[in-house]
């Protein structure tokens, strides 16, 4: 029999609405059955959806949890609790190889130590590869498949994990040999370098420079560098967390080129513009909000982001979590810098103690996981019943979709779907299993509210789960949130029902195959 059966609902795939209310029957934690009318016995869990939107669990492929370089972010409890509560079963984290290590094997061992037990979803590694030798490429690699690892990401700017064409150019041919997937963080290092002496040159080091310091230009040329990279070695890549509309062109242009070139968008690209990185005169308020690339400066290069979003030219949709504390002086505070002279003072009148802040000491990051289905599920309409332009201005506020459009650019249900949870899972080799309603993937489901919340739902740090004190999206309104989530069959999270239900070490490790979409 049926361990549990969720009724009245209304089945979202990558592909459209499945008609009529639907049932979903669970076995052993994975989808036995799609139906009506389906039958269990006493011991049969049934959940009713109320008639609500049913999506698969969200696969977040892009977060950063527990890294050394973030001592204030989130943990590996944190961070998943705060994932199963945004709707994310899945989230893939980065293990970090250091560059004066020799192998790969010590950052993996370590990061599964830290994960091990301590997962709230399920989860999987990217290998960051800051230090390629022919031994790794030759004995390392294929092993790291074996175990499960198939994705790498390769940085293009940050000196302690930057690579240069040759290795980016022999990572890439590897990688194509052994069916990884490459991800590509693109950025112009040079460029933002030159332009940070100046700044600093010139006293200007306030948060907002941060924006200033790492200009379109930078992205976009990078982007083309990293395309072109991959046409020649024939290479599958993602651009990760994209920003700029001429760089998002670049791919746009490659995809029409048939290339397998993706790129990932992230909320608060979608959502926030450099103003939010504007501190007043004394303090550092806009530090919460720096991130890489940089927030832009245009309404206009949001519109822009939601115009790929929604003609395909982005694959994936990921939050980037990347925490840090705020108020911590290892967190966002350690821009400060104490420039008081010998008595401990900036001068004898004013008796105030003289510091600074430097954008270059600010950890970059912003985060974002418990948020990211909800901000997209806000811009989303039911193509059965797609509203009309005139529609838009009432049954779309702006005030409520955090956007000073009047129109906001929509996409599909089915769209959200794809970017947000089937994408990422066949993208990053966990078809078959994670990011789709379907009979034999596991049960992994978010049920939403059947009405969206009467002049929205406004974000508020303090409702969230993860262990930062502030959220980038302070504030917002949207329409609706998961209102359970299912992982493997269990439901973890019920918002009106206690909260969290599920446990630290519930989350398993996930071993990775193929891309399905590009090789």
């Amino acid at each position: 029999m049926l361990d549990s059966i969720i009724r009245n609902c209304r089945i979202v795939t990558a592909a459209e609405i499945l008609p009529g209310l639907l049932q979903i029957g669970v076995k052993d934690g994975k989808i036995e059955v799609i139906g009506h009318n389906l039958e269990g016995d006493a011991s049969t869990e049934i959940i009713d959806a109320e008639g609500a939107y049913v999506t698969p669990g969200g696969v977040d492929s892009h977060a950063h949890v527990q890294q050394d370089n973030s001592p204030t972010g989130d943990t590996w409890e944190t961070g998943s609790r705060s994932a199963i509560a945004g709707g994310n079963t899945t989230i893939i984290a980065f293990a970090t190889q250091r560059r004066e290590e020799e192998s790969i094997w010590p950052a993996l061992e370590a990061y599964h130590k830290k994960a091990t037990g301590n997962s709230y979803c399920d989860y999987g590694f990217h290998l960051i590869l800051s230090n390629p030798t022919e031994q790794i490429y030759e004995n390392e690699l294929p092993k790291l498949v074996d175990e499960g690892v198939t994705s790498l990401k390769l940085y293009m700017t940050y000196v302690p994990l930057k690579l240069g064409d040759s290795d980016l150019f022999n990572i890439m041919l590897r990688a194509r040999s052994l069916g990884i997937m490459t991800m590509i963080h693109a950025e112009n290092s040079d460029i933002i370098d030159q332009i940070t002496r100046r700044l600093v040159e010139s006293g200007q080091t306030d948060t907002f420079y941060h924006s200033v310091a790492r200009p379109h230009i930078a992205e976009s040329e990078a982007t083309y560098r990293a395309i072109s990279l991959a046409e020649v070695t024939d290479t599958p890549i993602l651009i990760v967390h994209m920003s700029a509309p001429a760089a998002i062109e670049h791919v746009a242009q490659a995809r029409k080129r048939l290339l397998p070139i993706h790129a990932e968008a992230c909320p608060h690209y979608l959502y926030l513009t450099s103003e939010k990185l504007k501190s007043g005169p004394h303090d550092c308020e806009g530090a919460k909000h720096v991130c890489a690339p940089p927030l832009r400066h245009n309404v206009d290069d949001l519109d822009e982001l939601w115009r790929s979003v929604a003609n395909g030219t982005f694959t994936v949709i990921s939050s980037d979590h990347a925490p840090a504390t705020f108020d911590h002086p290892n967190g966002k505070q350690r821009g400060w810098v104490d420039i008081s002279g010998a008595n401990g003072f900036s001068d004898d009148v004013s008796h105030k103690p003289a510091r600074k802040f430097d954008f270059r000491n600010v950890p970059n990051g912003l985060p974002g996981l418990e948020t990211r289905l909800p901000l997209i599920f806000n811009r989303c309409y039911d193509p059965s019943n797609p509203p009309t332009r005139a529609d838009r201005p009432l049954g779309l506020n702006p005030l409520i979709f955090g956007q000073t459009s009047t129109d906001p650019i929509l996409i599909s249900l089915p769209r959200f779907v794809a970017l947000t949870s089937t994408n990422p899972a066949q993208l990053y080799g966990l078809a078959g299993k994670k990011g789709s309603i379907a009979v034999g993937f596991d049960a992994d489901l978010v049920l939403w509210y059947p009405k969206d919340f009467e002049g929205g739902l406004e974000i508020r740090n303090e409702m969230l789960h993860h262990r930062i004190d502030y959220t980038p999206f302070e504030g917002m309104r949207v329409r609706n949130w998961p209102r359970k989530v299912v992982l493997r069959g269990e439901v973890v999270f019920d918002r009106d029902g206690g909260g969290v239900k599920g446990r630290m070490g519930d989350g398993v490790f996930l071993k990775r195959g193929k891309s399905s979409l590009s090789y």
